[in-house]
């Protein structure tokens, strides 16, 4: 890893109306080596990238790149450096081919014909380990594979410096280790890699050094090696967080929900119970159905054959207003289009659930909603200045939390959780942690989907693997091995 400095950011400050986003950040990016950035939503992270790219201004401070030093950067500085960012919202154009994508506003040699486009992606696909067919629309990918364009599309430009922010996301396991041998190549080329995860254990797998940002300070810079994953918390959080999964034991007897021989688009004949006061996990490869069985047990997706019941009683689920009547609710993966209205409030997204509760004569009280709303800001400690805020102006675990009242709102005794944290940082995973024991321990269930292994383990007290549509095992507590749960998850 090369010693010289690349970039340097001294003294950056941005404001905002009531709000400093950056106060005199001071960091220093080396030549080939992978640096992390690390904090709680809302520490900075974002907003510091968007000053590097010129997307935003800085109010004060410089940026020093090579040796020349700007007060202000702009997208065109910025590009003209080989400073490229690849954001979490993908900047593809769905109706265009991946080689297009791949070689759009790139500089290439003579006239450029598709045939060009697709030689060169096959080449530069082959080199880094990819395996997509370059005359695919971008629209016919999944989300896994339009991040792995996003990062070929970077490389290709021979940038200097490279941002990845939550890379890792929406890859599979197999996908994530491509990752890694992308980045360990780039290291060999010189490029210096800014890496924003709130995954610590990839921090230790690919990082060399991480900056810890709070609440728009910098705190420190460490290197990988010499620090350890609980130093790492205390530094982002600025307290200790014991206890990363509750402890519990309020399982009980009683079956309040069975699910018997479903089949759906994408999950067949899947039978299993799940008890009152359980956190049930499903564990599985992207692609084998976790979503898929949880959207149609819910009734989001058209149920093909099985039959499911609540409390001893079979009940027949068509549509997401079935499953709240019976008293289920789901927390989807992608919160933001699925979970909540981003431009609407806190208060009214969490009355959305039970609105007719709410109502007289079609008339909402509003009273009621702001009562309820205050209710569940109390009982979920949701960070805002105002129930009137947008969602959308919120952090991703206090998203989190609005989609949880609006479901709790509704009266529900079985939750799905599908990947309750994703993109959460680790202490407002530890919060979503504690709800999710706190309402168990109430009495209510849950079904849990989760790709992340460590929280699989840690918060169920029972774990389903599915491997292409089909439950192919099941683990209890004393049996929770990463090893054995890989071997069930994967295809045979």
């Amino acid at each position: 890893m090369g010693q010289d400095t690349v970039l340097k950011m001294n003294g950056i400050v941005k404001r905002y109306p009531g709000v400093i986003a950056l106060n005199n950040i001071k960091v220093e990016f080396k030549r080939g080596e992978v640096h992390a950035l690390l904090g709680e939503n809302g520490a900075g992270k974002s907003t510091l990238i968007k000053v590097l790219s010129g997307a935003i201004e800085n109010d004060e401070g410089t940026i020093e790149i090579d040796g020349e030093q700007y007060e202000k950067m702009t997208p065109l500085i910025s590009r003209t450096h080989g400073i490229e960012v690849i954001y979490q919202e993908y900047n593809l154009v769905p109706g265009l081919t991946v080689a297009e994508n791949i070689c759009l506003g790139k500089q290439m040699h003579g006239l450029v014909n598709k045939k060009d486009m697709v030689n060169f992606t096959e080449e530069l696909f082959r080199k880094n380990h990819i395996d997509i067919n370059p005359r695919k629309y971008v629209k016919e990918l999944s989300t896994a594979q339009q991040q792995l364009v996003e990062i070929s599309k970077a490389i290709s430009k021979d940038a200097k410096i490279i941002v990845m922010d939550e890379p890792t996301a929406q890859l599979s396991m197999s996908e994530v280790e491509t990752l890694y041998t992308i980045i360990q190549d780039l290291k060999k080329k010189g490029t210096t890699v800014i890496y924003i995860s709130h995954r610590l254990e990839e921090l230790f797998a690919v990082t060399d050094r991480i900056t810890i940002l709070r609440d728009g300070e910098y705190i420190d810079t460490v290197n990988t090696k010499e620090t350890t994953r609980d130093q790492l918390i205390t530094l982002m959080v600025g307290r200790e967080l014991n206890d990363s999964y509750p402890v519990r034991n309020c399982v009980q007897d009683e079956v309040v929900l069975k699910v018997d021989d479903i089949s759906g688009y994408d999950s067949s004949h899947i039978s299993f119970e799940l008890h009152k006061g359980e956190i049930l996990g499903f564990a599985g490869l992207v692609g084998a159905g976790r979503t898929e069985l949880m959207r149609t047990i819910y009734g989001a997706d058209k149920k093909l054959g099985g039959r499911v019941y609540i409390n001893n009683k079979e009940v027949k689920i068509h549509s997401p207003e079935d499953a709240i009547k019976a008293g289920m609710g789901l927390i989807p993966e992608d919160r933001k289009s699925q979970g909540c209205f981003l431009n609407n409030t806190i208060e009214w997204n969490i009355s959305i659930g039970n609105i007719r509760e709410l109502t007289t004569n079609r008339i909402v009280n509003k009273k009621k909603i702001r009562k309820q709303a205050e209710k569940y800001e109390e009982m979920l400690s949701i960070k805002t200045p105002s129930l009137t805020q947008k969602v959308g102006n919120l952090s991703g675990g206090n998203q989190q939390k609005v989609v949880l009242a609006k479901v709790l709102a509704a009266n529900t005794d079985i939750i799905i959780f599908d990947e309750p944290t994703r993109g959460i940082d680790i202490g407002a995973r530890h919060e979503i942690y504690t709800m999710m024991s706190q309402l168990v321990e109430q009495g209510k269930s849950i079904l849990m989907v989760s790709s992340d292994m460590e929280e699989l383990i840690g918060m169920s007290d029972r774990i389903i693997i599915l491997s292409e549509g089909k439950m192919s095992g099941m683990l209890n507590k004393n049996e929770f091995r990463q090893e054995k749960i890989m071997n069930f998850a994967s295809p045979k």
